[in-house]
């Protein structure tokens, strides 16, 4: 967040115009974050995880996640791999987020998506949940790839810009 402090202090960046987003663990990010703060207007995440242990042993970064937070059956590391966990901490986001993934990603299961996408639907959040029919943890289908890009600017302009208020303003 230091950064985006930073950004504001320069001018560069207006405090009620923030948007956040990223696919893969850019989305892991951004789910971690706006379970940390609300200063963002809108949220886009794609590809991401939201209760790590669920995802034990399914991608190849398992033991980077290990390295990291320990086995998750030893001693008290499974409190490590919870307490990060952005589906703990749901009840905390109130940004406008809009979740996005490949239906056939081997890397990061679309269930994660999913999981995000009911409990923010159950906490009355503005979400929107978009699944990419054949698509893998890459969105490689050209009008996928428009139609993603696409999505992104409307959600960003509807969000943090605000639909009306003109780009240079």
């Amino acid at each position: 967040m230091a950064g985006v402090d930073y950004a504001i202090e320069q001018g560069w960046s207006d405090p009620d115009r923030l948007g956040v987003g990223g696919w893969s663990y850019g989305g892991i990010l951004t789910n971690y974050v706006i379970t940390q703060t609300n200063r963002f207007q809108g949220a886009i995440t794609g590809a991401s995880e939201v209760l790590y242990i669920a995802n034990y042993g399914h991608d190849h970064y398992q033991r980077q996640w290990e390295a990291e937070l320990g086995l998750p059956w030893e001693g008290d590391n499974r409190e490590n791999w919870e307490r990060i966990s952005p589906f703990n901490r749901v009840e905390y986001i109130e940004t406008p987020t809009l979740i996005m993934g490949g239906e056939q990603d081997w890397n990061v299961p679309i269930l994660n998506s999913e999981q995000l996408y009911q409990a923010l639907r159950r906490r009355g959040i503005e979400t929107q949940l978009v699944v990419y029919p054949d698509q893998g943890h890459g969105i490689r289908v050209p009008t996928y790839q428009v139609d993603r890009y696409e999505r992104y600017l409307s959600w960003y302009n509807d969000h943090v810009r605000g639909a009306n208020r003109p780009i240079s303003e």
